[in-house]
């Protein structure tokens, strides 16, 4: 019976103890999710831990009655599975591991950790840059592109979710691509180092 029912279905009935719509939630969401989370880590076991944490998260979230409808269940998790991320790599960029020797050098890794914030301040100018000049897309290509970039869904569930075929997302998301290249090189915005 879960297998058809919507994410928010099971939502409801696992915050009303039914155990099982949750299990169901997570057979459902666990290939893309662990798919989304090794494809930034690189590492099978990182990867289950954070997908472990994810899912606590969401248990706790649901629990306590904090989660809203406002979004889909899937982004939301995927929202939560991507700050995951980012903590882990905090965490192991804090301290990270030199070899102690007589080459050690204090300062080559000041150099090198302002330097990794300077590069992601630039990541997020960049990042911040695009997602203005997206605005002045086309409604359906913005759309297109949200639901690709920020939301990882296929092309398929594009066109499940915009009621269009999938040549037509793909075709929007081509336009989309082209159209933002445009207004790249015309605000002069530079993607490179």
């Amino acid at each position: 019976m879960y297998l058809q029912a919507d994410d928010s279905t099971l939502v409801k009935a696992y915050i009303q103890g039914d155990e099982r719509a949750l299990e169901t939630l997570i057979n459902r969401h666990n290939q893309r999710l662990s798919s989304f989370i090794y494809s930034k880590v690189f590492d099978r076991e990182i990867t289950e831990d954070i997908f472990q944490d994810t899912f606590i998260k969401v248990i706790r979230t649901l629990k306590l009655g904090k989660y809203n409808e406002e979004g889909k269940f899937y982004p939301w998790v995927m929202r939560i599975a991507h700050n995951l991320v980012v903590d882990h790599f905090r965490k192991s960029n804090r301290m990270p591991r030199y070899e102690s020797g007589p080459e050690f050098d204090i300062f080559t890794i000041m150099q090198e950790n302002s330097l990794n914030a300077e590069k992601q301040l630039i990541k997020d100018q960049i990042e911040s840059d695009i997602r203005d000049l997206m605005t002045q897309l086309p409604e359906d290509q913005q759309l297109v592109l949200r639901m690709r970039m920020y939301q990882d869904m296929s092309f398929k569930e594009i066109a499940e979710n915009t009621g269009v075929s999938i040549n037509t997302a793909l075709g929007r998301m081509r336009y989309a691509l082209i159209n933002l290249r445009k207004l790249i090189e015309q605000h002069q915005i530079v993607l490179t180092n």
